[in-house]
Parts: structure tokens; C-alpha cells; sequence
């Protein structure tokens, strides 16, 4: 990567030790002042990894990355497994990421895209794979959002996400200890046997398959605190350090596109 790109500042060695997270090797592998840069919450390569840990990519294959953010889980996902990427994302600009792209020489395997998640300007079964990390509960936890999105990929083609979560439902009752750093739209953080039901019952999905990442929490935690070395001013760390009994952490969900279709005519 050239350097007008690389961020202005540099992480103590012992904060990259510490974030050198064993289960992810692929994504330790990458500069951490890049990742911190570039990730707009949890560490997205770690995230992105844990998805592809579950999900099969092979050269040549396309795959959306929905809601890819800066892009670094596009240009992780291209570098790593040769695979073409559409790198569709709301919030930042096209253009923006394609600097990051072309930085990463990977201009002629990833297409930036701006495009809301509900209005994706792609024709039906054009992808073999559909990623979305740090991103799928902002939209996908509408009970209609799969069956929208299914068309994109082909009969038997892979969906799979990684969002934070919980160990179990929260009711209406926020816990006392994170109430003070409760946001409104935390109310889209599930389980993973929320999200299991929620996939299972469509019938649009063959072997879904939803789980917690084991440590998660603690894992996010250390992300967090070792950031705001780097980043300043970030959200997430004030709600992980209250969060004692450890109710937060990642879902990882993944399956197929069934090939028996069920959609109306």
C-alpha cells in the first residue's frame, strides 16, 4: 500500500501483540494502524475472517460484500481468495473507497458501489456468495429483507454474515449496567438462535447454520480498548466495559440459497 494512504499515526508493539488473535491469522497478518483506520467498529478483518472461516470462496468467484464500509473487507476478501468483489456500501462514498482500492492494486478485482440495501442494482443470481459484516443487522433483521436479498445469488450459492450479538435475547428491560450506554438501535443485537429462526423460517435457506464467536466479548473488548490508542472518541468501548456479564459478542450466520425456489410468481 502506498503511503498517502496509510493513517498518520502508528500502534505501540505492545498493543499489536495483543491484538495478534490466533483464531484469526489471516487478518493479523495486515498492518493494525490500517485496521483501526479502516474499520468503522469491531476489527472488520477479524470479523471478515470469521465469516470466511464458514463460508467456501474460490478464485474467480463474485461476491457481494454488502455494506463493506472502507472497503477493507472487500480488499481482504479479493487479496486472500482471488475472488471478484462488488463492495456496495450507503454510507461511504464510491469514490472514497476506490482510492483505498487502487492503493491496495486491487482495481481489477473490486467495483465500488453507493447503493442502499434495499434498491442493490444487480440482476438476480448474478453472485456465488453474499458476505456482509458488521452490517447485515441494519437492515436484515426485517422478516421480508432475505427474500429480497436471496435473488442476488445463485440457487445453492452462499449467504453469510458476522454482526455483533448476544448470549441470549434482552426483553424490554435494558440490564442495569448498560443502560447508561444503551443506544436505540442496539435493539437490532440478537442471539444466534434468534437468528437462526429468523433465516430457518423463510424456507429461502438450506443448512443455515448460527452461532456465537466463543470469547467474543472479551475479544471485542481488547479491540476496542486498543483502538482508542490509535482513534480516539470511539462508541463501543464504554458498553463493553459495563457489560460484566458478558451478554455481547459476535454472530457469525451462514447458508444456501435453497434450490428448491419458494418465491411467488
Amino acid at each position: 500500500m502506498t503511503r498517502h494512504c496509510m493513517p498518520n499515526f502508528e500502534v505501540p508493539d505492545e498493543i499489536i501483540q495483543e491484538l495478534a488473535a490466533e483464531q484469526f491469522p489471516r487478518a493479523s497478518s495486515y498492518d493494525l494502524a490500517w485496521v483501526i483506520e479502516n474499520s468503522m467498529g469491531p476489527n472488520v478483518l477479524w470479523m471478515t475472517e470469521y465469516v470466511t472461516q464458514a463460508v467456501t470462496l474460490e478464485p474467480g468467484m463474485r461476491v457481494l460484500d454488502l455494506g463493506c464500509g472502507r472497503a477493507a473487507s472487500s480488499i481482504f476478501l479479493a487479496r486472500e481468495f482471488g475472488v471478484q468483489v462488488w463492495a456496495a456500501d450507503l454510507w461511504i462514498d464510491a469514490s472514497d473507497n476506490l482510492r483505498r482500492i487502487e492503493d491496495a492494486g486491487l482495481q481489477a478485482q473490486i467495483f465500488p458501489i453507493h447503493t442502499e440495501a434495499h434498491a442493490l442494482p444487480f440482476a438476480e443470481e448474478f453472485f456465488d456468495a453474499i458476505v456482509s459484516v458488521d452490517a447485515y443487522h441494519y437492515f436484515g433483521t426485517d422478516d421480508l429483507y432475505l427474500g429480497y436479498l436471496a435473488r442476488f445469488v445463485k440457487p445453492g450459492g452462499q449467504i453469510g454474515i458476522a454482526v455483533p450479538g448476544l448470549t441470549e435475547e434482552i426483553g424490554s428491560v435494558i440490564p442495569e449496567e448498560l443502560v447508561a450506554h444503551w443506544y436505540w438501535d442496539f435493539a437490532s443485537f440478537h442471539s444466534a438462535g434468534w437468528w437462526q429462526t429468523h433465516w430457518e423460517r423463510t424456507g429461502l435457506m438450506e443448512g443455515v447454520n448460527s452461532e456465537l464467536l466463543p470469547g467474543g466479548g472479551e475479544l471485542w473488548l481488547r479491540w476496542e480498548s486498543a483502538a482508542e490508542v490509535g482513534k480516539p472518541g470511539r462508541s463501543d468501548g464504554d458498553l463493553l466495559r459495563a457489560d460484566v456479564h458478558r451478554r455481547l459478542g459476535f454472530v457469525r450466520l451462514t447458508g444456501r440459497r435453497a434450490k428448491v425456489q419458494r418465491y411467488r410468481s
